[in-house]
């Protein structure tokens, strides 16, 4: 007997088709059911789930997913709306794992995360704001208290006196760029659209969150058979208004000294190709950020490397020269303007092109509101026959340049002893050295950035997987795994680089259980150096000494200089299912990273690293970075860091 149901428009007396499910049933169903189009290109919308199950989840999404994965009860309805399962050990790191998978996939195709209540819940806020600051789509399935509250409280549940519709899934409000919580079956059907609608919107696109009372999951209701209909959700190219364009044509005209700065939009939208034919136009050098490194091929004529405070030196001069700074698809972040001191011509004025009217505006610059690859696009046929391009000399000056810092960077990769223990820039080098353009690296935190961002010369448009918005320590491993999944579908898999150092690594090592579950190639490259090396650094500059950033035993006096602790992570991967390789010596880590690259398992290099020279060093930060100093000290080296603060911050400037 058919359910009840509604009668149909067409015939009133009819009832409309209708299919009973439950609302986590319908749920799972419907995702299997969504698309993303671009450009011709088709592909799912939710590839796959991850979850960790307890009693906010387990009798809900996890028996659909059960049902999917069969076919049964109405959800699969064949392969091709099956729901995968991907199994994780925390929740935070299954978000980076989604993460990955969604920036690897051009942000067309993304996961979904379901965990139970409580501390499943909140363990997903840290991931949540790293895909919303990066701009990058999860949907998040966390479980939530009763609806219905016939237990109250509930096992994990947060009581709030003021407010009975509080729980902890409110604490993913203010990092998610959607939030719902679905307390009636038949809301899901609006909610579940509109989350669709934000992950699919390049503009608008992050976490989107759909708290799922654990009693609601459970309830079945009369879905309409509509809701089950395969969506495809146009992924937009907006072009630019004809006044803006028009003002942005004007003002690249008269520029004599214009700066091109990549962002993480000109990858979102595949732009590269129409970067480079811009630059070939123009003549327009191309710095990047962390997100924008890959833009140009390193050996692109036009590609002066990274910006900032851990950009390079010829980036980083033409910055404070240029007259006209061209931001396509960046945020604009402290670390890209040097805190306000880097951009130091008087005149300077700023052109943005971006997809979000917000960032386009940034630093009072003229805006351009439009997708990257349409903005370029309109950009080079408005200057191509108006004879722009920049002078000659320009031209010779940053090309110069580039090639005197290519020297530093020969400099700080050489290994001229191959008996003795690499430091992280060498590491770098062997790694340079063996590399093709099908492998990525990825990373986040630490003293890697700065290095990778200086230093790295980027072969593929996804080669530097750097996620530097949120600079999340225990992103490397999840991430890869993420993306060793987005890239499953060629005839052999990239090889997938997860570069950490000792701290990260200890912050979020649990996914190596995951990529030996699923045999997933995954390179480890562990980097043992004893401490927080980065903030170590950072310390000692803002008159901090280095406190608390060392991994050693306590001395005499109550600090943290005695011997490194006995902590052997490559026992701890070994013991979590990778092989190992140990290196101590430059030839020993040629060999073992040959050796894992040919892997067709989870492999784990591991290095101690030896503290850089003046000569194997990286360059020193071209740029500055705001970390405000202590004011007052009695100790001299915040006094001596405090003169060195008031020195710098008192070129900071707001463009206006």
């Amino acid at each position: 007997m058919s359910p009840t149901s509604p009668a149909s428009p067409e015939n009133p007396k009819r009832p409309a088709p209708a299919r009973r499910l439950t609302t986590a049933q319908a749920l799972v169903a419907f995702l299997a059911r969504q698309y993303t189009e671009r450009d011709g290109r088709r592909q799912r919308l939710i590839s796959a789930t991850w979850g960790i199950f307890g009693h906010g989840n387990v009798a809900g999404i996890g028996q659909a997913l059960v049902e999917a994965a069969h076919g049964g009860n109405g959800t699969g309805n064949g392969a091709g709306h099956r729901m995968p399962y991907l199994q994780g050990r925390n929740e935070q790191a299954m978000v980076h794992a989604a993460v990955g998978y969604a920036r690897q996939s051009g942000r067309l195709s993304a996961h979904a995360v379901t965990t139970s209540i409580g501390p499943g819940a909140t363990n997903l806020v840290t991931g949540a704001a790293l895909a919303t600051i990066n701009r990058l789509p999860v949907l998040l399935l966390p479980g939530d208290t009763f609806a219905t509250r016939p237990a109250d409280p509930v096992l994990q549940q947060l009581e709030v006196p003021y407010a009975g519709d509080l729980s902890v899934n409110d604490c993913l409000r203010p990092v998610s760029r959607y939030f719902d919580r679905i307390t009636r079956p038949e809301a899901l059907i609006p909610a579940a659209l509109q989350a669709m609608r934000v992950l699919a919107d390049p503009a608008e696109t992050g976490a989107v969150t759909l708290a799922l009372p654990q009693d609601v999951q459970a309830e079945a209701y009369d879905w309409p058979e509509e809701f089950f209909a395969e969506r495809d959700w146009h992924i937009r190219r907006p072009a630019p208004d004809t006044y803006e364009l028009e003002t942005a044509v004007r003002a690249i005209r008269s520029a004599r000294r214009p700066l091109i700065v990549a962002g993480g939009g000109v990858r979102h939208s595949a732009a590269e190709e129409t970067l480079a034919a811009f630059s070939a136009a123009t003549r327009i050098p191309v710095a990047s950020t962390q997100a924008g490194k890959g833009a140009l091929r390193h050996d692109h004529p036009a590609d002066v490397g990274g910006i900032g405070h851990t950009g390079t030196a010829t980036a980083d001069e033409l910055a404070r020269t240029a007259d006209l700074v061209i931001g396509v698809g960046t945020r604009f972040s402290d670390f890209t303007t040097a805190s306000g001191t880097l951009f130091a011509d008087p005149a300077v004025r700023f052109l943005h092109l971006n997809i979000t009217a917000f960032d386009a505006h940034k630093l009072a610059a003229l805006p351009l509101v439009a997708d990257a690859r349409a903005g370029l696009e309109a950009l080079t046929a408005a200057l191509a026959g108006r004879g722009y391009r920049v002078d000659p000399a320009y031209e010779t000056e940053y090309t110069g340049a580039k090639e005197a810092w290519e020297e530093q960077v020969e400099a700080s990769f050489a290994t001229p002893d191959p008996t003795a223990r690499p430091t992280q820039t060498q590491i770098l080098g062997l790694l340079d050295a063996l590399v093709t353009e099908d492998d990525i690296l990825i990373n986040a935190a630490g003293s890697l950035p700065g290095d990778l961002h200086k230093l790295w010369r980027t072969r593929s448009r996804d080669q530097y997987h750097v996620e530097y918005g949120y600079s999340c320590m225990g992103y490397e491993i999840p991430a890869a795994i993420g993306v060793l999944l987005a890239t499953a579908t060629h005839e052999r898999p990239r090889p997938v680089w997860a570069l950490v150092g000792d701290g990260t690594y200890l912050m979020n090592p649990t996914e190596i259980v995951t990529a030996v579950q699923e045999n997933l190639p995954l390179k480890l490259l562990i980097l043992q150096n004893h401490g927080y090396a980065s903030i170590g650094g950072l310390s000692e500059s803002v008159g901090a000494e280095g406190f608390g950033t060392a991994y050693r035993h306590r001395d005499a006096d109550g600090g943290f200089t005695g011997p490194p602790l006995p902590v052997d992570l490559a026992a701890n991967a070994a013991s979590l299912g990778m092989r190992v390789l140990r290196a101590s010596t430059v030839d020993d880590l040629r060999k073992a990273l040959s050796e894992a690259r040919d892997a067709d398992g989870p492999t784990c290099v591991y290095v101690e690293t030896e503290t850089p020279d003046t000569v194997s060093g990286p360059p020193p930060a071209q740029a500055w970075w705001d970390v405000p100093v202590a004011e007052t000290a009695s100790r001299p080296a915040a006094v001596k860091a405090r003169e060195e603060y008031d020195r710098q911050v008192a070129a900071r400037r707001r463009h206006l």
